[in-house]
């Protein structure tokens, strides 16, 4: 492979630690590690069905962050107030200010920078929430600001062909040559299949497939794993 293109989100980083530290300070119910992960994976599902209505501007941003996680709840027989929600909200931002790449991801892009590949990052959200992140997992030490690509700069957000056709152009790259990596079967695995690109699929929440048709053509259940499949190619 000559291009690499990530996706940020619990692909380059653990998205459910700062979520975890939000339920424990704001949650009044208690909840094991292994709750926790099922309220992040139910409340990402509430967050993806409002996210194209939310990104056109149809529903606002207070509008979705109280939702997702209310919803999510209410799934676990947990009422949470309006005002609560809002505060999850704010120490859930305040934690992702502090958003480390996993060790062997950050080996990764690394190895893949010294060999010269040509490295890219495609991400949904708003173009000011996104760029904080990225800018607090230091990738702009591989990755220049215009191989950067979010969903509400660009204009167009994954799975849509757009985005994909709108990076093809800027980076010149070869499709054959170009896989993208990212923990959304839907968003990140149809989206770069249906463009012709491959595609790595990071399935460490052990989510099911939503595709007889589109196959990943590779699935990986950890940094670790994502790790050690490029260092055998490479």
């Amino acid at each position: 492979m000559e291009t690499i293109i990530f996706d940020v989100d619990d692909t380059l980083y653990d998205q459910t630690l700062p979520f975890k530290i939000a339920c424990k300070k704001v949650i009044q119910t208690p909840l094991s590690d292994e709750e926790m992960e099922r309220l992040y994976v139910i409340s990402r599902k509430y967050s993806d069905a409002l996210f194209e209505r939310w990104e056109s501007g149809e529903v606002s941003s207070h509008e979705l962050h109280t939702y997702r996680i209310t919803a999510a709840c209410l799934e676990f027989d947990i009422k949470i107030s309006e005002q609560s929600a809002v505060r999850f909200q704010e120490v859930y931002l305040a934690e992702q200010n502090k958003i480390m790449l996993y060790s062997e991801v950050e080996e990764l892009i690394e190895t893949l920078y010294q060999q010269n590949k040509q490295l890219a990052v495609l991400t949904n959200g708003k173009a000011g929430h996104q760029s904080m992140k990225i800018k607090q997992l230091g990738l702009s030490r591989w990755i220049p600001e215009q191989h950067i690509f979010i969903s509400g700069a660009v204009g167009h957000a994954k799975p849509s062909r757009e985005v994909f056709n709108h990076i093809e152009d800027k980076l010149q790259l070869d499709k054959a040559k170009t896989v993208y990596i990212g923990d959304s079967f839907e968003n990140d695995i149809i989206g770069a299949k249906q463009a012709g690109w491959k595609a790595i699929w990071v399935n460490h929440r052990q989510r099911k497939s939503l595709s007889d048709d589109i196959v990943a053509d590779k699935i990986v259940n950890s940094p670790e794993e994502l790790l050690n499949y490029f260092k055998n190619r490479l």
